[in-house]
C-alpha cells in the first residue's frame, strides 16, 4: 500500500510539462504587471518627443500643447499605458482559453474605461480651447455647438471602447454588430421625429443659412403669408424667429427650417466700388467704346461683381485737359469674409484694366483710392 501512494500520486510527463509551463508564463504576467506602471509613465515622456519631432516639420508650440492637453491628463494617460501593457502580457495565456477570459475581463473592462475617460477628457479640452476659439475667429457664434459636437464625440468614444472591449475578450464582432444594426433600426424608427430634428440641427450649422441676429423671411403655410423676424437664437432642437410685426416669438423645429426656402435680408446687400480714371489726354467716341469693352472684359473672369450694373461715365474736367471715367462695380455678398474677397478681386480687376489700357497707349493716373458704398437690397 505504501508503495501504491507515490505512484498514484506521481504526475505524467505531459501534466509535468504543462504545470512547468503554466507556472513559468504566470511569473512572466506577474513580472509584465509589476513593470507595467514603469511602461506607462513612459508614455507621457513619448508624447512630448513625438511633438518634438512633429515641431521640425509644423510650427507648433509645443509647450503650450504639451501643458494644456497632455499635462492636465497626465495620470490618466500613465493608466492607460500600464493597462495596454497589462493587455500584451495576457497574450501568454493564449493557449489557456478559461483563463484568458476571465481574466481578460477585468482587464479589458479596465482598459476600455480608462481609455475612453482619457479620450473624452483630451476631446472636451481640444473642443473648448481649440474649437471654440476657432468658431470665435470665423464669427460665429458659441452656444449649444459645442455641446453637440462634445456629445457625438462622446458617443464615437463609447462605441469604439465597447469594441475594443469585445475585441479584446474574442467575442464574435459579426455577431454583436448584427446585434446593434437591428437594435439601431427599432430606435430610429421609434425616435425618427427626433433624429429628423437632429439631422435638420446639423444641415443648418454645416449650410449656416442664417445665424442669430439676422432677419430671414420663410413661409411655414402655402396659403398664408411669409413670416418676417429677427433669429434670437438657433438650439438643438428649434430655431427661435422674433416676427417683425407683432414681436412674438415663434419656434420651428430645425428638421422644418431645415427643408424650408428661407430668404436671409440681411445678407441681401450690394457693395458699389466707385474708382475714377483721368486720362492724360481727351477721349474720341472710339476710345471710350474701346475703353468700356476692356473694362467689361476685364471683370468677366472674375466671380462676384455683377456685370450687368457696371456703370462707366466719361466727363470732360473744366480745370484741366483730359477725360475722367468714373467706373461703378456693384458686389453682391453674402458675408463679410466674401466681401473682402471681392473687394480684392476689384483691385486685381483694376491691375488687369491698366495693364490693357497700357497696351493700347492709353495712359491714365488714378487720383483718389477705391471707395465702397454700401448699397442695401430693396425689400
Amino acid at each position: 500500500m505504501l508503495e501504491f501512494i507515490p505512484e498514484s500520486l506521481q504526475l505524467s510527463e505531459e501534466h509535468q510539462r504543462f504545470l512547468v509551463e503554466l507556472i513559468g508564463r504566470s511569473s512572466l504576467f506577474v513580472f509584465g504587471t509589476v513593470i507595467a506602471p514603469l511602461f506607462g509613465r513612459i508614455l507621457p515622456f513619448l508624447c512630448w518627443w513625438i511633438l518634438k519631432l512633429v515641431q521640425r516639420f509644423v510650427p507648433l508650440n509645443t509647450t503650450v500643447i504639451y501643458d494644456r492637453l497632455i499635462k492636465p491628463v497626465r495620470n490618466s494617460l500613465v493608466t492607460v499605458g500600464a493597462l495596454v501593457f497589462i493587455a500584451l502580457c495576457l497574450n501568454l495565456f493564449d493557449r489557456y482559453l478559461r483563463i484568458y477570459q476571465f481574466l481578460g475581463f477585468f482587464i479589458y473592462l479596465a482598459l476600455a474605461v480608462s481609455i475612453a475617460w482619457f479620450a473624452s477628457r483630451i476631446a472636451q479640452r481640444v473642443i473648448r480651447i481649440y474649437a471654440i476659439k476657432l468658431i470665435q475667429r470665423l464669427g460665429g457664434e458659441v452656444n449649444e455647438t459645442a455641446l453637440v459636437f462634445e456629445t457625438l464625440t462622446n458617443a464615437i468614444i463609447i462605441l469604439f471602447a465597447v469594441l475594443l472591449f469585445a475585441q479584446g475578450l474574442r467575442l464574435n464582432l459579426v455577431a454583436i454588430s448584427a446585434s446593434i444594426g437591428v437594435g439601431g433600426v427599432v430606435v430610429a424608427f421609434a425616435a425618427r421625429h427626433a433624429l429628423e430634428r437632429i439631422i435638420g440641427t446639423i444641415e443648418l450649422f454645416l449650410d449656416r443659412p442664417y445665424q442669430p441676429g439676422e432677419y430671414i423671411q420663410v413661409n411655414f403655410n402655402p396659403y398664408g403669408e411669409d413670416v418676417y423676424g429677427r433669429v434670437e437664437s438657433i438650439g438643438l432642437r428649434s430655431t427661435k424667429i422674433r416676427t417683425a410685426g407683432r414681436n412674438t416669438i415663434i419656434f420651428v423645429p430645425n428638421s422644418i427650417m431645415a427643408s424650408k426656402n428661407i430668404e436671409n435680408i440681411s445678407r441681401g446687400k450690394k457693395v458699389v466700388a466707385m474708382l475714377y480714371l483721368d486720362f492724360f489726354r481727351r477721349l474720341e467716341e472710339s476710345e471710350q467704346a474701346l475703353v468700356k469693352r476692356i473694362i467689361v472684359e476685364s471683370t468677366d473672369t472674375f466671380w462676384g461683381i455683377d456685370k450687368a450694373n457696371t456703370r462707366i461715365r466719361f466727363s470732360q474736367p473744366e480745370e484741366k485737359p483730359g477725360t475722367r471715367a468714373r467706373i461703378n462695380f456693384f458686389l453682391s455678398s453674402s458675408g463679410e469674409d466674401s466681401l473682402a474677397l471681392r473687394k480684392r478681386l476689384v483691385d486685381l480687376a483694376n491691375n488687369t484694366i491698366a495693364r490693357k489700357l497700357l497696351a493700347y497707349n492709353i495712359k491714365f493716373s488714378m487720383p483718389e483710392p477705391i471707395v465702397y458704398i454700401d448699397s442695401p437690397m430693396t425689400i
